[in-house]
């Protein structure tokens, strides 16, 4: 027959089919009114009656029938064609279509016309149409799911309920051999009350195969002795049922009410929005009326590293017990709840190590919290300094920590893992090379009493809020280092005496505002797990403030607009240099304190900041010909080189006005081009400039800090603590001197030599190299203490 699908470019332009052998085949032998022959049983050996393809299997008869097919004359050209064709995913086994009779429930029918224009007798009479208001009520993640739905249910047949099984829900579907009278049972009463044989065999048992077999009944037709159909039910009416089997539909529709709909359902979703989704939406639809959910959240497949399906043939497989024996579960829970929900994972082993390597992260700031903790005998029993009296930094990480509770909050409120997981990183890196980074001094033995306590509490309290928010996704890890941060703040809590311990406490939640965490520490209280705290969203709201907030975001921006600018003019990061002009906006109240941070991370002697930024570069303009072409016409090239001239008048809602054109904001691209003999970088309206004049003083300090840099990294390496003393031996540096106070306190040395002919030998000493401005220069330290 001819056939759409088929050209004339090949074969002999029309189709050969089987209808009974293939879903394509069978359609257009429907529509061509053809017999549909179901030659193969489930073997897929041919059945009596088909002539020598008898008793054979299907996959050994093709060349006989080619040959039949030319003995009669009828083969037009015999060629070999690749395509497509299904195996089994287990054991690669090729597979064949089979035709069998088997059962459906009706969708209705399909329209024309838009859903908007049916009227409520057109959608009364479509299942179909019902189970889509269902799907518009749902709030389906990722979005795309809700239009799956919709096309699956658009385009969908009558839904086939019955399956070829000997195990399974067992159909209550009766079928008279006499009348041909089907009935369907409502209710396992009701199988019992019209039983006639059988009920001895069933009794104590559920309706299952093969008890329910032995049951017959009479036909309400013509009286005769029926049986149930042989068939089982597609496991998607099991699975869809569940909204209503488990919330004890039947025997208690109260508690049925109080828990329906489910607050959210989660699969991964290939083939669910015809399966589980759909079964799900189907049962609900039509038993309530209502969509079964009021969120249906979907996610991809775990692939293998190299992008594929997993399968142990292929190489690509990881057991889930060889995973959380070499990842650790934290490190895989991090890797799938940072993963796009929409798109596969692909899982392996690098990917299971950078995620190690970010949650390694989390656990260096909690030891290098412990460590000087110890060092400088902090307790977080210690009366923390009122939050408004901390430094700037302090209460910046603290209005941080503020926002991290608040946005991982609402994330997963939303279902949103990946957001959460992203904030929380950025919380962390926040936390590590930012904040910590900028105030390691003051955690140090020597540094002011309370400035360090400050330091401790603030560190402490925003360490815990990080905790409280990253538990759901890393319960082990948090669990970990909470307890060691609350729970050994007194003997009674590490001994477990306490009320908080044995999970007695009384009055307000702890880790709310009226009963902070901070406070439950010190009196001992704090519960036993990290999983039993309130959310901190509420007791940190007081910590924000969004001004600074916006006020560091430009002082970091800032610093790192100004390592490019020292990347771009060759000079090493540790090089000070005299001055920085900076436009940056208001800074607010606490504008001194920060253009000091500014200053110090841009390694500066002092920060200028200017308001006009005109001095420091110019604007030039790009105009956008993509955009504007068409609109400009013959005027296109006097603009373009006025564009290039410089010749741009701009205006204040953004626009410009180029050779008499005004041409908008977004049909143009802004570009800062520092001034000749300048070094300038700018991003948004933030303009940083670095004068990089060097004088011999500036070197001098500049080889100073590459030395600390050094002795401090030969420290680690010999594997120091913070407490003992050192001894540095440095050969030819002697222009260090006016610098050898402040290298001595930052690497806790009692005794320097800079002029020093040569590195003194022995077991005692460790040696090293440090890269100063004139060379490498060699030096040596020996633990005095």
């Amino acid at each position: 027959v001819s056939w759409s699908e088929v050209g004339a470019e090949e074969g002999s332009g029309i189709v050969h089919i089987a209808p009974g052998c293939g879903s394509e085949d069978h359609a257009l032998g429907r529509s061509e009114g053809l017999p549909s022959i179901a030659p193969i049983d489930e073997s897929g050996i041919y059945l009596e009656g088909f002539g020598a393809l008898s008793g054979r299997n299907w996959s050994e008869v093709a060349d006989d029938v080619a040959d039949a097919l030319k003995g009669a004359g009828s083969l037009l050209r015999r060629e070999t064609i690749t395509h497509r064709y299904p195996h089994c995913w287990r054991c690669s086994t090729p597979l064949v279509f089979r035709e069998v009779d088997e059962w459906f429930i009706s969708m209705g029918p399909v329209y024309e016309k838009p859903r908007a224009e049916l009227s409520p007798a057109e959608i009364a009479a479509s299942l179909r149409y019902q189970i889509m208001e269902s799907v518009d009520a749902i709030s389906w993640l990722p979005t795309f799911g809700y239009e799956r739905e919709l096309d699956w249910l658009i385009n969908m047949s009558d839904w086939m309920i019955s399956k070829k099984r000997y195990w399974g829900l067992s159909l209550p579907i009766f079928e008279c051999g006499s009348c041909g009278k089907v009935e369907v049972l409502g209710s396992r009463s009701e199988l019992e009350e019209r039983t006639i044989e059988g009920a001895e065999i069933l009794a104590g048992h559920t309706a299952h195969r093969p008890y329910v077999d032995a049951v017959r009944i009479a036909c309400s037709g013509c009286g005769a002795s029926t049986q149930r159909i042989p068939d089982v039910g597609n496991p998607w009416l099991d699975a869809g049922i569940v909204s209503f089997s488990t919330l004890r539909y039947r025997d208690d529709p109260e508690y049925w009410k109080r828990w329906f709909p489910a607050d959210l359902i989660t699969e991964s979703f290939p083939g669910q929005f015809r399966n589980w989704f759909y079964s799900l939406l189907a049962m609900s639809t039509v038993m309530a009326g209502s969509a079964p959910t009021k969120t249906v959240f979907g996610y991809g497949l775990v692939f293998g590293a190299d992008g594929r399906q997993m399968h142990k043939s292929w190489g690509n497989s990881i057991e889930f017990d060889e995973a959380a024996d070499r990842m650790g579960a934290d490190v895989m829970r991090w890797l799938f709840a940072g993963s796009r929900p929409e798109e596969n994972v692909q899982f392996g082993w690098e990917a299971a190590d950078e995620t190690r390597r970010r949650i390694l992260v989390l656990w260096n700031v909690y030891s290098f919290l412990v460590g000087y903790a110890d060092a400088s005998g902090w307790s977080p029993l210690e009366e923390a300094p009122p939050r408004a009296e901390r430094s700037v930094l302090d209460r910046w990480i603290l209005s941080r920590s503020a926002e991290l509770a608040a946005s991982a909050e609402a994330s997963l409120r939303a279902y949103d893992a990946l957001a959460a997981t992203r904030r929380l990183e950025m919380a962390i890196d926040e936390l590590s090379t930012w904040y910590l980074r900028r105030s390691r001094d003051r955690f140090a033995p020597s540094a002011p009493p309370a400035d360090r306590a400050a330091a401790f509490a603030t560190l402490h309290e925003a360490l815990l809020v990080v905790l409280r928010c990253a538990a759901p996704i890393a319960p082990f890890l948090t669990e970990v280092i909470y307890r060691n941060l609350a729970l050994v703040a007194s003997e009674a809590d590490a001994a477990g005496t306490t009320a908080a311990a044995a999970g007695a406490t009384t009055g307000p939640a702890i880790g709310t505002v009226e009963r902070p965490l901070a406070a439950a520490i010190r009196t001992g209280e704090a519960p036993r797990s990290v999983h039993l705290l309130h959310w901190p969203t509420a007791e940190s709201a007081s910590w924000r403030d969004e001004a600074l907030e916006s006020a560091m975001g430009r002082v970091i921006r800032a610093a790192e607009l100004g390592r490019s600018v020292r990347s771009a003019a060759t000079i090493r990061t540790r090089q000070p240099l005299a001055r920085a002009r900076v436009v940056i906006g208001n800074l607010g109240d606490d504008a001194t304190a920060l253009l000091e941070i500014l200053a110090d991370e841009l390694n500066v002697a002092t920060v200028e900041r200017v308001d006009d930024a005109s001095g420091l570069f110019e604007r030039r303009i790009k105009v956008l010909l993509p955009k504007v072409g068409k609109r400009l016409g013959a005027s296109t090239q006097a603009v373009m080189q006025a564009a290039r001239d410089g010749a741009a008048e701009f205006l204040p809602n953004g626009a410009v006005r180029i050779a008499g054109v005004e041409l908008a904001a977004d049909e143009i691209e802004v570009q800062a081009v520092p001034r000749e003999g300048q070094h300038v970088a700018e991003d948004d309206g933030l303009v940083v400039e670095l004068d990089t004049a060097l004088t011999p003083a500036l070197i001098a300090e500049g080889d100073a800090r590459e030395l600390t840099r050094a002795v401090q990294e030969a420290r680690r390496s010999a594997g120091l603590t913070l407490e003992q003393r050192i001894e540095l031996v440095v050969v030819s540096a002697p222009l260090l001197a006016p610098h050898r106070d402040s290298i001595a306190t930052a690497v806790g040395a009692t005794s320097i030599d800079l002029s020093a002919a040569a590195v003194p030998t022995g077991d005692a000493w460790s040696h090293s190299v440090a890269p100063l401005s004139s060379g490498e220069a060699a030096f040596a330290i020996r633990r005095i203490a």
